[in-house]
């Protein structure tokens, strides 16, 4: 009688896993893309397509979509991986022991020792016996080659055999031309407790195509039911990211709107979750910027009432003490040298006491939205000529100054913006001083641009971006300054009454250089 195996072995003792190299249903699979194309789609609705695409809702819908096609995959590779298994483990049981009955009913018509003839009924009996399962059965008895060494359509592999010889049942998947078979091996054995091996071998191979195509079938079915589960989740991907976004859009709107200076936006909190704890940050950062923003413009305009007071108040003293230093400086030629130079340092001080607390007060003014604008038609080169020449300035400029330029501007300010720039670059600067006015043409109208230059070693490039500032000096840079440091800034203010723009910049051949930019005409106004 066959033995009855304590448990099934596959040649390779791996519990049944199959000796050779399996197709578990893998396959190179590409996707073909659609292309299309718009005829002459518009730029800006490219741009927004694009935005989106990589904007937070987008990556949140894809992770969505990579998770669920994720677990949808895992998922069906377990649930393929499982069936099939299942699906050929009864096919194998099932062929093992309809094998194994076979060869009990027909054992006891088989002679022993048997003959070729012998075996070769014994495999027809089998054959036809096992006609529903398509096998096709090889026996042989011990090592007489009373049968042939294959089994009809293939070769019996060499460790299943290696396997029965020591008398264990054992079966082994194997693909032949790109067909999977299974192929059974039996040993018979004698004795009342079947443990003596009588030598004869039955083997069994039979073709596996109908359960692969039950699997693969299986594969078609998880790939149609997958793609609309895919498609159907692109929905609560939608919901979830408008959930996680719109508390987002929210702040981004509330720091838009803090950002204009609306400071008491405050977001709405629901729930409990970690956006909820952001809006109550947010709502913390606010209030806490609203009080420091509050107490700074309550400490700035106390500053700034505080120098417009001490402005005021020193005015009269000032102008008492002016006065008696002219009277002193016209006599300090009479006196003895001591009490001269005394006299000519009160004189010299006190006209920079009286020129700061001038600069104090045009800047409360300024602060305080006071400045107004005296408009006149005035010539440039007229307006430039009499600032330079009512400081002494023309054998030290160099001007350079279009005939028949007029323009609408206060002549008492722009005499303020060309004597503060003209006299910080004879001050600080190197010679020469020039300075150069031209006319531009633009699409808001013409435009004057002026340029005051040196030929001194530059300004720092640290210092430029505080130049205008007020009370900022220029040491490091510069020569020390005797002036208020409130010159420049005084400078930009009036340009800005004028709508114009300042600035300042080093040029390549050294020195520096202000260009100061006025509109001819302010908006609105004819010539």
């Amino acid at each position: 009688m066959p033995s009855e195996p304590d448990g099934r072995e596959a040649p390779d003792g791996g519990g049944g896993a199959p000796d050779r190299k399996e197709k578990e249903g893998a396959s190179d699979r590409t996707v073909a893309g659609h292309g299309s194309t718009v005829d002459g789609p518009p730029a800006r609705r490219w741009f927004k397509l694009r935005s989106l695409s990589r904007g937070l809702r987008a990556r949140l819908v894809v992770a969505f979509l990579l998770v669920a096609a994720l677990s949808a995959l895992t998922t069906a590779a377990l649930t393929f991986r499982e069936a099939r298994n299942a699906i050929l483990k009864r096919t194998q049981d099932t062929a093992v022991q309809t094998l194994r009955s076979q060869v009990n009913t027909r054992l006891p018509d088989v002679p022993f020792p048997p003959d070729r003839a012998a075996l070769t009924a014994f495999t027809h009996d089998l054959d036809q016996a096992g006609e529903p399962q398509r096998w096709s059965t090889y026996a042989r008895y011990k090592d007489e080659g009373v049968a042939a060494e294959a089994i009809p359509g293939g070769a019996v592999p060499p460790k299943l055999a290696e396997k029965v010889h020591k008398g264990v049942s054992a079966f082994q998947r194997v693909e032949d031309r790109g067909e999977p078979w299974l192929v059974i091996g039996l040993p018979v054995t004698f004795g009342d407790n079947a443990s003596e091996l009588s030598g004869l071998e039955v083997y069994a191979r039979m073709p596996l195509r109908g359960e692969e195509a039950n699997v693969q079938a299986l594969v078609q079915a998880a790939q149609r039911g997958a793609l609309p589960a895919f498609a159907i989740a692109i929905i609560p991907a939608l919901l979830a990211a408008r959930g996680v976004l719109r508390p987002v859009r929210e702040l981004r709107h509330a720091t838009q709107k803090i950002t204009e200076g609306e400071l008491d936006t405050r977001l709405k909190v629901t729930g409990g979750d970690e956006l909820a704890d952001l809006s109550r940050t947010f709502n913390g950062m606010a209030a806490a910027l609203e009080g420091n923003v509050a107490e700074l413009r309550r400490m700035e305009a106390n500053a700034r009432r505080f120098a417009a007071d001490v402005s005021h108040e020193l005015r009269t003293p000032l102008a008492a003490m002016t006065a008696v230093t002219d009277v002193l400086d016209e006599d300090a030629g009479d006196l003895d040298p001591d009490t001269g130079h005394a006299v000519r340092l009160i004189t010299e001080e006190t006209g920079k006491l009286a020129r700061m607390v001038e600069d104090l007060m045009e800047v409360s003014r300024f602060d305080a939205g006071a400045a107004a604008l005296h408009l006149d038609e005035v010539d440039i080169r007229e307006a430039v000529r009499k600032t330079l020449q009512a400081r002494a300035w023309e054998g030290r400029v160099t001007a350079d100054l279009p005939e028949g330029v007029r323009a609408r501007i206060d002549p008492r300010r722009i005499d303020v913006v060309v004597a503060n720039l003209v006299g910080n670059a004879l001050r600080h600067g190197g010679p020469p001083v020039r300075i150069t006015a031209r006319t531009e043409p633009r699409e808001d109208g013409e435009w004057l641009l002026i340029e005051i230059s040196d030929g001194g070693s530059g300004i720092d490039p640290e210092v430029l971006p505080h130049v205008f500032d007020r009370f900022y000096k220029a040491d490091v840079a510069r020569a020390r300054s005797e002036g208020s440091g409130l010159g420049l800034a005084i400078t930009m203010e009036n340009v800005r009454l004028h709508d114009g723009t300042v600035r300042a910049a080093n040029r390549p051949e050294g020195g520096a250089v202000f260009t100061v930019e006025l509109p001819l005409r302010r908006g609105g106004e004819q010539a």
